[in-house]
């Protein structure tokens, strides 16, 4: 049986908060404490062998910084359960939680970034959603036309 070319997402974390060296130290990561319905049902279509692109976010030059994977999917996000966790939600119950999320695999950092003004020059809102006025979403579908010339764009992974 031929193996599923995988689907591609930008995924977005402050890199002061969780950035992509935390991830390449970790190797592996729960991306957990998302609190937006479409970035959820985003997560919830994701295949395991998807690929994602790390994006840096609201720092001083957000940029696509890394690439990712996903390994495991639709896996309850504990975040919400957790008195103690910013990411609580006390409407969430066991017996039917609200929020999931999946678990990445560090593949590498791109030898180049791509900064968001310039993502903005060269693709069109439709293109990479990421680009589009007002987009405050952390999870995106970025397109396999896209993702492929993203790619060729960033180079090498180191």
């Amino acid at each position: 049986m031929a193996q599923q070319e995988p689907n591609y997402w930008l995924m977005k974390s402050e890199p002061d908060v969780y950035g992509i060296d935390n991830l390449q130290q970790e190797s592996i990561t729960l991306w957990d404490g998302i609190r937006n319905y479409q970035a959820r049902n985003f997560m919830r279509s994701m295949n395991i062998g998807d690929q994602a692109f790390f994006y840096h976010s609201n720092c001083k030059e957000p940029s696509i910084v890394g690439i990712m994977e996903v390994i495991k999917v639709r896996i309850i996000d504990p975040t919400q359960f957790d008195t103690n966790s910013k990411y609580y939600d006390p409407k969430s119950r066991k017996e039917s939680p609200r929020w999931d999320c999946v678990q990445m695999k560090y593949i590498g950092e791109f030898n180049r970034y791509i900064n968001l003004h310039q993502l903005k020059e060269i693709y069109s809102p439709d293109d990479l959603q990421v680009v589009r006025k007002g987009n405050r979403l952390s999870i995106m579908p970025v397109p396999k036309n896209t993702a492929n010339d993203l790619l060729k764009r960033l180079g090498k992974i180191i």
